[in-house]
């Protein structure tokens, strides 16, 4: 007897330890604390909601492949489970259940005793689990406030991105979660949507050279009653149009012989200068044209009577567009990068390769064009040749009377000499700024201070304007030191 009180005098100082060490667990780390149901009041005869889960019943969010303890006031008779496939309970005490998320979706668990009475009800809803998805957010893109949410068999992403770059990282992300682009909500607001500016800058200049020389020989031989006429004219084949036609100097030998020395050297420099500016928003396109359209003949509408006689004929025409034109496409990237999307075209209209045509002679113009297209990544402010070229054209004909054109210094007189060369140096250069808006005051029109001039002033000065500039600002005399001009953050 008196051994069995100390045994059971062991084992209740052993239970009290056990007891002391669990609460002491629990106490120091929540996350292992069990849900407790002994809050719930158990009813005779639950009563049904409309949709057709318990009103009593508390709502547990699972991930999935994660696990809930259950601890109940009770012992535990019987589990009803809806869809063990979403959802499982397994009991391994009289009083403590375990729920398991299976899949996504929702089910719900009711627990009995011996008696048939209900103990608790759970709406049990599976979502995926998005905590390392979470982390991952954090981790790539710290200066966002990204928050994810399970929806469904998807996802929802909400918050704010410090970029767009951010906003769609975020979606790239998720879409390799759920596996697929359909399956994400994207909801991110971009908390401040940067302005760019572009200034693109179209520099040609083009020199041309042009030697022409041809000596052309005119001569009548008589012998007795023969007369031999002989007429040497050598045209100029390297130019499509030759320049000499009224640059001409004749000379005659007698009353037989002349000669005509055609002649002529042409140089000429040619300089375009395009400097489109454009702004758009970051992700945003945006397109700048300046130009004009010129018509072009495409042919000729008739109509026809019931008697099959044509008449009233009307010339079609269509629209052929020049000038300067600029598209781009901006997007802000990390540390003040930019990324560009640029399309840009300078044309003129040409009298060169124009056709010329019809009854009326209609001369129909060629568009000499300069065009470039291509994506860039710039920093903001830097500035990068986005396009280039350097041609050289040389061309050389020699036209004469076959052999004595060939004769080393008396051939000179029976051929001609055509020499053009054709220079042109291209360059497009483009300058990205994240720009933002200033107050009117601080910005300039061109016709700031234009005013026209008076009818004394036009008529005996030949004044076009009185004053360009701001009138009755007198700007004082500065002395500028260093660096000044034009300063952009």
């Amino acid at each position: 007897m008196k051994g069995g009180a100390t045994q059971r005098t062991m084992r209740a100082f052993m239970v009290r330890a056990l007891s002391f060490s669990a609460v002491a667990a629990l106490t120091l780390n929540p996350a292992l604390t069990p849900v407790v149901a002994s809050d719930y009041r158990a009813a005779p005869a639950p009563a049904a909601s409309a949709d057709g889960g318990q009103m009593n019943a508390r709502f547990l969010s699972l991930g999935v492949g994660k696990s809930i303890v259950i601890d109940l006031p009770r012992d535990i008779k019987d589990v009803l489970v809806a869809d063990p496939k979403i959802a499982n309970a397994v009991v391994r005490s009289a009083q403590r259940a375990y729920i398991i998320g299976a899949t996504v979706g929702q089910t719900n668990i009711v627990f009995f005793d011996a008696a048939g009475q209900q103990i608790a009800a759970y709406d049990i809803a599976v979502k995926r689990d998005l905590n390392g998805v979470r982390a991952a957010l954090r981790a790539a893109l710290p200066n966002s406030d990204i928050q994810i949410e399970g929806v469904g068999d998807g996802v929802m992403l909400s918050g704010s991105a410090a970029s767009p770059v951010d906003a769609q990282q975020a979606g790239e992300i998720a879409t390799r979660l759920v596996g697929g682009p359909d399956k994400v909500v994207n909801s991110i607001t971009v908390r401040g949507r940067d302005q760019v500016m572009l200034k693109v800058t179209v520099a040609e200049v083009s020199r041309s050279l042009i030697k022409q020389l041809g000596i052309d020989l005119t001569a009548n031989l008589n012998y007795g009653t023969t007369v031999v006429k002989f007429a040497n004219s050598n045209p100029f084949t390297a130019n499509s149009s030759p320049l000499v036609a009224g640059n001409a100097l004749t000379t005659s030998f007698g009353s037989s012989v002349s000669a005509t020395i055609r002649a002529m050297e042409s140089a000429g420099v040619v300089r375009t200068l395009a400097e489109p500016n454009l702004t758009a928003i970051s992700g945003e396109s945006a397109t700048f044209i300046s130009g004009g359209e010129f018509p072009i003949p495409t042919g000729v509408t008739c109509q026809t009577s019931s008697t099959g006689a044509i008449g009233n004929c009307v010339q079609t025409v269509s629209f052929k567009k020049f000038g300067i034109s600029l598209n781009f496409t901006p997007v802000v990237l990390t540390e003040g990068r930019i990324s560009l999307r640029v399309m840009t075209e300078v044309s003129e209209v040409s009298t060169e390769n124009a056709l010329t045509g019809g009854a009326g002679g209609t001369t129909i113009p060629s568009i000499k064009t300069r065009r470039a297209e291509t994506t860039l990544e710039i920093p903001s402010g830097g500035s990068m040749a986005m396009a280039g070229l350097i041609q050289d054209q040389t061309k050389q004909a020699i036209n004469g009377l076959p052999g004595l054109a060939s004769l080393p210094v008396l051939g000179t007189l029976f051929r001609s000499r055509d020499f053009v060369n054709n220079q042109t140096e291209l360059m497009v250069l483009v300058t990205p700024y994240v720009v933002r808006a200033v107050a009117q005051k601080d910005l300039s029109r061109p016709d700031d201070g234009f005013a026209n001039a008076s009818d004394p002033q036009a008529d005996l000065l030949g004044s076009i304007n009185r004053v360009y500039g701001v009138p009755g600002r007198t700007e004082p005399a500065r002395n500028y030191r260093g660096t000044y001009g034009f300063i952009t953050d």
